[in-house]
């Protein structure tokens, strides 16, 4: 077990503009490393940003040339605002570090926050982040008034819903019954030390989303804690929970380092 401090840096109308964030993870991350700090999670709100990973296309960004700002972590691009909490978590890992072990552990914490509202939730086999599932391709109800057997999106993969209505857009996603993405990933671990982390929609302008092609994700969508409940979930709510369970499960976690198999002779 490992101390696990919180700091929360601001939100409402004390909302943190990305750079002083970012400015603030690189110098705790500096002060992780040298162990001049413990583990440390900031959380907080972020006024409108598009923020962009380092795999992020061209083609993903807003077409109106809505500002973008490009950062060093993993994943592609999404939006953070108002009704989103936001947590970076900056922790020290063992080496050889296991990444992926730590993408898990936010993922667990996620789906514990909420499940404790009541939110079923789960993995995508090669999505990260954390979904509210859809129902079966088969019971999805008709977009635009055409039978999912002429659904665009099964047989263009450079499909846009920016280019063809609002029956595509990801914020509306619930409304086709399509897998749905509550809280986004993107993390970067330096020199051992994790970076960035989750974005949890609490209660967020989820149309914000569709101006880009959130993580690059074409044919799903985005969802938030009040839009599932059908009713109104502040950060306030989700604050105490969200640290319940990141100190469960982050602080209490067994770090071990990433098991290296070499083939045998």
């Amino acid at each position: 077990m490992s101390e696990l401090r919180f700091v929360r840096m601001g939100f409402g109308a004390d909302a943190v503009e990305y750079q002083q964030a970012w400015d603030e993870q690189r110098r705790v991350h500096t002060a992780r490393f040298a162990d001049e700090v413990p583990d440390t999670v900031l959380l907080l709100e972020h006024p409108p940003v598009y923020t962009a990973g380092r795999r992020t296309e061209d083609s993903e960004r807003p077409l109106d040339g809505t500002p973008v700002v490009d950062v060093d972590r993993g994943g592609k691009i999404t939006w953070h605002g108002p009704g989103q909490l936001v947590g970076y978590p900056i922790q020290k890992l063992p080496r050889p570090v296991d990444v992926v072990a730590h993408l898990r552990r936010l993922e667990d914490a996620m789906i514990r926050v909420c499940a404790e509202f009541g939110v079923e939730t789960s993995r995508v086999e090669g999505r990260a982040g954390v979904w509210v599932l859809g129902d079966p391709v088969e019971q999805r109800p008709a977009l635009g008034g055409l039978t999912l057997d002429f659904d665009p999106r099964t047989d263009d993969e450079e499909f846009d819903h920016r280019l063809v209505g609002p029956d595509y857009a990801p914020s509306r996603a619930g409304r086709r019954h399509e897998d749905r993405k509550i809280c986004s990933m993107g993390i970067r671990v330096a020199k051992g030390v994790t970076m960035h982390g989750f974005a949890l929609n609490v209660n967020p302008d989820t149309s914000n989303f569709d101006k880009i092609i959130p993580c690059g994700i074409r044919d799903a969508g985005v969802t938030s804690l009040s839009h599932e409940l059908g009713r109104e979930v502040t950060i306030d709510e989700v604050l105490p929970i969200a640290e319940k369970h990141l100190l469960d499960v982050l602080g209490d976690a067994d770090l071990k380092p990433r098991v290296i198999e070499r083939a045998t002779a």
